[in-house]
């Protein structure tokens, strides 16, 4: 009789087993259900909420001249004028300052990388978060300048009858460079080079039986340019169509804007177009960033000013939207389209709705970015804020 209860015991005790471990994972699964749903409700708040107000978090004096500019870097802010550039934090903590002389520095920015020319003039400086990187001295004007995020830089040179497109690595050593004329491939309106340095594309323009025709070409400083003319991997003529701005997205995504649309080339070795989205309306502002291509237009005899249209870069419409604010600064700026006139901003998600659309009290608006999540750079007349929307 005592086995037998022994026996009963045990089978009862290994039944329970099962059922113990059923309703932990049935308790555990409700828990990650209710995790999940709290986790999409902030997500699907955040997404689609609004401010109607702001916070000033802390604001600083400007002392500098008009020729002062501040733009964003990688969530902190680099200031640069003809005397130097600076590296400092939202807080308005320095890291570091760097002095040159420059009568018209141009900038282009890749990532925390930065390269300041001075256009018109012959130097050139590469920095990156920890200061200066190298600096180059050209021997002939500079026209523009674009970096990548390891460094290497790239310029537009005006020779009088011929211009050079000259290569340099990070530290301001010339790599290679390039003659150009006007009949051959054409005078270059713009320069893009690749976030790893290994591509530049460069937009020509010349003339071909009396009519405007434009040429987008791609170099390639690697293995697969080695055996190629001039490096040149791949090209794409447009008749009738200039493109006076390329812009590479990532390491193998770029975008040619042309004056009836886009093109966008993908190809890490040898790009190849993609994408060609046209138009029929004069493009007046354009925006970007790794995900999105942006276009405005102004919209005749409409009650809004201006159209605004979003694309994937596969080229696929995200959204349009008509506006009023008479903006002189548009771009997108850490995921958000970003606008602003002298005295009024306005920030609108990439899904195309409006954050935020307010007047700024303080003072003559210069410029408007963003640093970080809900914090913005307000450059202000005579002063810098940080502010929080509310």
């Amino acid at each position: 009789m005592a086995n037998l209860l022994k026996k009963w015991i045990r089978r009862a005790r290994r039944s329970r087993k099962p059922r113990r471990r059923k309703r932990r994972k049935v308790r555990w699964l409700a828990v990650l259900i209710f995790l999940a749903a709290v986790g999409l409700v902030f997500f699907l708040y955040g997404r689609n909420r609004t401010y109607t107000s702001y916070k000033v978090l802390a604001t600083s004096t400007r002392e500098e001249n008009e020729s002062t500019k501040y733009i964003e870097a990688d969530g902190n802010i680099f200031k640069y004028s003809r005397e130097g550039a600076s590296l400092q934090d939202y807080k308005g903590t320095v890291f570091w300052t760097f002095p040159y002389e420059m009568q018209n520095p141009i900038v282009d920015i890749c990532g925390s990388t930065i390269v300041v020319g001075d256009q018109g003039g012959t130097s050139m400086v590469i920095f990156n978060e920890d200061g200066e990187m190298g600096t180059a001295q050209t021997e002939k004007k500079i026209v523009k300048v674009c970096v990548a995020k390891q460094g290497v830089a790239a310029a537009i040179l005006d020779g009088d009858d011929d211009t050079w497109i000259n290569f340099y690595d990070s530290k301001g050593a010339l790599i290679a460079e390039n003659k150009t004329r006007v009949d051959d491939p054409g005078y270059p309106l713009d320069i893009a080079v690749s976030e790893d340095g290994l591509l530049i594309m460069v937009a020509y323009q010349f003339i071909d039986g009396g009519e405007t025709t434009s040429y987008v070409a791609f170099y390639n400083f690697g293995t697969a340019g080695q055996n190629q003319i001039d490096n040149i991997v791949s090209g794409y003529q447009y008749k009738g169509v200039v493109i006076p701005q390329t812009v590479y997205l990532d390491s193998s995504t770029s975008v040619a804007f042309r004056d009836d649309g886009f093109s966008v080339f993908k190809g890490k070795q040898i790009p190849k177009e993609s994408v060609n989205v046209t138009t029929d309306r004069e493009i007046v502002s354009t925006f970007y960033d790794k995900d999105n291509i942006g276009l405005v237009y102004e919209n005749d005899g409409k009650d809004k000013k201006y159209t605004m249209q979003v694309y994937d870069t596969g080229g696929k419409k995200k959204f349009q939207r008509d506006f009023d604010l008479p903006y002189v600064n548009i771009r997108m700026s850490e995921g958000v389209i970003v606008m602003n006139s002298d005295s009024q901003v306005c920030v609108i998600s990439t899904r195309g709705v409006q954050k935020f659309n307010g007047n700024i009290s303080e003072n003559v608006v210069d410029d408007f970015f963003k640093i970080r999540r809900n914090r913005y750079a307000l450059i202000l007349d005579g002063a810098v804020g940080i502010i929080k929307l509310k």
